[in-house]
């Protein structure tokens, strides 16, 4: 088929393109923003806690060395087992009753399809206050195996260099250390203490997801220690109180094959059908709302003088709110009716990866506290009330819960999914671990209120 027969219905898909763009902005006046927390005042430092959460920093550092040192890219079951069992151990010295659970994803996943993932450490510890205090973060990687001799662990200066230590083994180090520091301490007043730490977070928690949404509901705050800012000069110290929602869309066109020189008119190409799709497709959605989609993978054919007969992509979708996520769906599907080559046959799959992370009053207040303490050392803490295009686990936690849910917890770092300057501030480590230990104790004891 030549490029000057497709002109006219170009031109079609083309109109039926704006025409499906106006169909996804919102029918209703947007609804307004919620209020930001009100400020909270700076609240006493516990001297002596703080004394000992700086005298942490050297032992801190020696962890993240050790997890560091184990790849454990979300497909590496063999280092993820390696980084469970590593984990776990630190847990039981600490008093804690250890769980490794497997996982596996379910079967209808668009790209794992039922495969074995890496387990979940599920670590609680009894004790005798008001509140049950969950902390969660993952060790998956996005990393291959032996992409770690390239960027092994390292200080320079201010910052910590190393191939996930920002995403997230950080996260997981810091929960480590607050642990044993309240342990040592002999401070059990709370309720319950619990630690989740998962190993498949980098492909959407297709295993853990759900056992994180029945935590989230059985625990008084679920707070998660990804990343806490950024750490160049512009960066600060954040808070999360929102996270995006993702989901992956498969799209497969079946064409039919035939000789591309001598009897191309003869086929249907799926190539072009794809590539049609795809184009019209990618100004669905809405900015103002977060809404966005992004072809990332495509396969097509696999004979340069054969008129490809399959071809398939793969989009990344994000929202702020999961309810728009439906209006993507819609979209796309009704898009797929108009074709650009007749006799082709399109199948269309929209699988809701991740939730949005949506705040609550419990939530919100657990923010404002979380500034107050950090005011009390003299250092400004910002709460984040918008997403900004990533999704997390707070968001499963944050599903149906029983409380609070806070994000962010970790260090301020740069350079998560690179592979040549991924690191975390040295200097952070002190006030995180204050700020997150206090959390544990104040909640635990029931003194923030919601």
């Amino acid at each position: 088929m030549s490029f000057v027969s497709l002109r006219p219905s170009l031109l079609a898909g083309a109109l039926a393109s704006a025409l499906l763009l106006g169909a996804c902005a919102p029918m209703a006046p947007k609804a307004a923003a919620p209020a930001a927390p009100a400020a909270q005042a700076t609240l006493p430092v516990d001297a002596a806690l703080r004394a000992q959460t700086q005298a942490e920093v050297g032992p801190y550092l020696k962890t993240l060395e050790t997890l560091v040192g184990i790849e454990s890219g979300s497909r590496d079951l063999e280092g993820l087992r390696q980084l469970a069992g590593t984990v776990a151990e630190r847990l039981r010295q600490a008093g804690m009753q250890v769980e490794v659970k497997p996982t596996r994803a379910p079967g209808f996943h668009p790209q794992l399809k039922g495969a074995e993932l890496g387990s979940m450490v599920y670590a609680t510890r009894k004790g005798t206050g008001a509140k049950k205090v969950l902390l969660i973060a993952h060790m998956d990687t996005v990393y291959q195996r032996g992409m770690g001799a390239k960027q092994p662990f390292r200080i320079d200066g201010d910052r910590a260099y190393g191939l996930g230590i920002a995403d997230d083994k950080q996260g997981v180090a810091l929960i480590l250390h607050v642990v044993e520091l309240l342990a040592r301490n002999g401070f059990n007043d709370y309720a319950e203490l619990g630690v989740l730490i998962n190993g498949d977070e980098e492909v959407g928690s297709p295993g853990s997801g759900p056992f994180l949404t029945e935590l989230g509901g059985a625990y008084d705050a679920v707070f998660s220690f990804e990343g806490g800012g950024s750490a160049t000069a512009k960066g600060g110290d954040m808070v999360r109180l929102a996270t995006s929602s993702i989901a992956i869309v498969e799209m497969k066109v079946t064409g039919k094959a035939s000789h591309a020189g001598a009897a191309p008119e003869q086929g249907r190409n799926a190539l072009y059908e794809l590539a049609h799709q795809m184009l019209k497709s990618r100004q669905f959605g809405d900015p103002a709302k977060g809404l966005q989609i992004n072809w990332t993978v495509a396969n097509a054919g696999n004979s340069r003088n054969v008129i490809p007969a399959e071809a398939t992509a793969i989009a990344d979708v994000r929202s702020l709110t999961n309810a728009d996520l439906d209006l993507m769906e819609a979209s796309l599907k009704k898009s797929i009716e108009d074709k650009l080559i007749p006799d082709t046959k399109i199948d269309l799959s929209f699988y809701r990866s991740r939730p949005a992370f949506v705040s609550n009053a419990a939530s919100r207040a657990l923010a404002q506290h979380a500034t107050g303490l950090y005011g009390g050392l003299g250092m400004p803490l910002e709460i984040r009330e918008r997403a900004t295009g990533g999704g997390t686990d707070a968001a499963f936690a944050g599903l149906r819960p029983r409380g609070g849910v806070l994000e962010s917890f970790g260090l301020r770092g740069f350079g998560a999914h690179s592979n040549d300057d991924e690191y975390v501030l040295v200097s952070n480590v002190g006030p995180r671990l204050y700020l997150a230990a206090r959390m544990v104790m104040d909640t635990g004891r029931g003194q923030i209120g919601w």
